[in-house]
């Protein structure tokens, strides 16, 4: 739909959210977060119909980052950390969340990215933590993300240096799970996707939260953790059992 900043598509079992500003490189205006928080509160509602998220932006670049023109012509988000909320509704949905990253994830986009549980980069994406170039500290997650993701020493370097990683380079480092040719990104994302709805969404649901909630403690805790909120069996296990060796 025409002026539609974030458009979603539902297709077996899969919901792929597309950023849709551009011309604008998909900067991230606060309006554009207000139409994906509500795409996302509908998607946190609809587990037993969505599986699996994707998340993509439009044209050459996944995002620019943060759009500060929209902050300069005085667009304003809801609350004043309505960003970060939305980014950790995006980490704590219920369903897997692949980010598909093409051109420029920078700072912002990068936050947003992060937020995500995998990656699937284009040989063009460029990833960099910009903040410093700005003289901005991070309030989206930045900080906690990327070490989490990458490890601390190559966290601090990004962040240090605001140097760009390259597509292949962002595999190496553990930050994208795969790297492909720009021709390639879409299916092969949708590839992963479909993959991942083949399998029980209960145990996806499980597994995303036993892995997110466990990070928070160390081995021994995460191990308790996991014992004490591990749901069981789920409701289709009889079903794939009986089929097993068929």
């Amino acid at each position: 739909m025409a002026g539609t900043l974030v458009v979603r598509e539902d297709s077996n079992g899969i919901a792929t959210l597309t950023l849709n500003r551009p011309e604008s490189l998909n900067a991230l205006s606060p309006n554009l977060f207000i139409e994906l928080r509500d795409h996302l509160e509908a998607i946190s509602g609809s587990p037993e119909t969505i599986g699996c998220v994707i998340l993509r932006g439009e044209g050459r670049s996944f995002s620019a980052g943060n759009d500060l023109n929209a902050i300069k012509a005085g667009e304003v988000a809801p609350s004043k950390h309505f960003q970060a909320e939305t980014l950790e509704l995006i980490e704590n949905l219920p369903q897997p969340v692949i980010a598909a990253v093409q051109g420029h994830c920078y700072t912002g986009s990068l936050e947003l990215a992060l937020a995500c549980d995998l990656l699937i980069a284009a040989e063009s994406a460029k990833f960099a933590d910009t903040h410093g170039k700005w003289a901005m500290t991070p309030v989206w997650g930045m900080s906690q993300r990327l070490p989490r993701r990458i490890g601390p020493l190559r966290a601090k370097e990004m962040m240090f240096t605001g140097r760009v990683v390259s597509g292949a380079e962002s595999v190496s480092i553990g930050l994208a799970n795969d790297c492909v040719p720009d021709d390639e990104l879409v299916e092969r994302t949708k590839a992963l996707a479909a993959e991942i709805v083949k399998n029980s969404w209960h145990t996806l649901r499980a597994d995303k939260m036993l892995v997110n909630g466990g990070m928070n403690h160390h081995l021994g805790d995460g191990l308790l953790f996991e014992i004490e909120n591990s749901p069981g069996p789920g409701p289709d296990m009889a079903e794939r059992l009986a089929g097993f060796g068929k």
